[in-house]
């Protein structure tokens, strides 16, 4: 059986010693760890009950380190610090937040939501470091499932029992044309009487990709593509330097509204996507995503609102 710590030596008595041997006396150090003097004596008095040595040699009302306190402080401070990171591991590995937090994001969603979402998260919580990182939805799930990133706001993907999503609004695809297209004399666009015209689209994986195909596919004819690209800001300046048309999804009209004209499609056509905050069922009680929940919800209220 290994040696027994002494139970009268625990973590707080060490950073008691810790905070003394920097403070150098032991009313500093009482005020650094916001107790009083005599709790500070009665810990350093306790700390050489249990190390069974002497720790400081009494110089008039001071309290001086022997080199015993000097070899137990070096100790002490390797010891506290394995720990900290100890629980900061253990905190993360059962489903708990550090102070970092990776927020995956579809590239149209930083026109409005994300970057309010995320000064608000600052705001609320200024020590935690927020990194955005951006991508399709199939690589933003990957991303989660990997733990590369703790959340991700994306469209709410199909039922996965790893997978929680908290559904903020919802978003309606159009027929999206370049300023001046005849096509801006329409209601609304059924697709089929654009057989014969060029397309552009988003690559596999982005949410607004599949819904491009399965409109064709209720349309009954495969599109001409004559490019893809693998974010929406490309894409809308395909379309407004007329190489092709597309669809896409309505939250980037206000901000490219003098580049593109987004038409509705007919009925039949009629799709709309989920936007959502999606994580790791298990990390459903981390506080730093549930303070990410609350704001985005406050923050897409107000949006709609608005």
């Amino acid at each position: 059986m290994p040696p027994r710590v002494d139970e009268e030596i625990t973590f707080r008595k060490l950073e008691v010693l810790l905070a003394f041997m920097q403070c150098g006396n032991l009313a500093k150090a009482a005020e650094a760890l916001d107790i009083s003097t005599v709790s500070v004596h009665r810990a350093l008095h306790s700390l050489e009950k249990g190390m069974r040595c002497t720790l400081f040699r009494h110089e008039g009302r001071s309290l001086t380190p022997t080199d015993a306190a000097q070899v137990l402080a070096e100790v002490a401070g390797e010891v506290i610090k394995t720990m900290i990171d100890g629980i900061r591991a253990t905190r993360e590995a059962a489903g708990y937040g550090s102070e970092h937090l990776k927020i995956g994001s579809l590239y149209s969603l930083t026109i409005r939501a994300v970057p309010e979402i995320v000064t608000v998260i600052k705001s609320r919580r200024p020590d935690l470091q927020a990194e955005l990182i951006l991508g399709s939805n199939a690589d933003l799930l990957d991303k989660l499932k990997r733990g590369a990133i703790d959340a991700s706001l994306m469209a709410v993907p199909s039922y996965d029992s790893e997978i929680e999503s908290i559904e903020l609004f919802e978003d309606e695809i159009f027929f999206a044309a370049p300023i001046g297209s005849a096509y801006g004399q329409h209601d609304a666009i059924d697709l089929r009487q654009c057989r014969d015209e060029p397309f552009v689209s988003l690559s596999e994986g982005f949410a607004t990709s599949g819904d491009f195909l399965e409109a064709f596919r209720i349309a009954d004819f495969t599109p001409n593509v004559v490019m893809k690209v693998s974010d929406i800001f490309s894409l809308i300046n395909l379309v407004s330097g007329g190489v092709g048309y597309t669809l896409l999804p309505g939250r980037v009209r206000d901000l490219f509204a003098h580049k593109i004209m987004l038409i509705p499609l007919c009925a039949e056509y009629d799709m709309r996507q989920t936007i959502g905050l999606s994580f790791l069922r298990r990390r459903e009680r981390d506080p730093n995503l549930l303070a990410l929940a609350t704001v985005c919800r406050l923050t897409i209220k107000g949006q709609q609102a608005s």
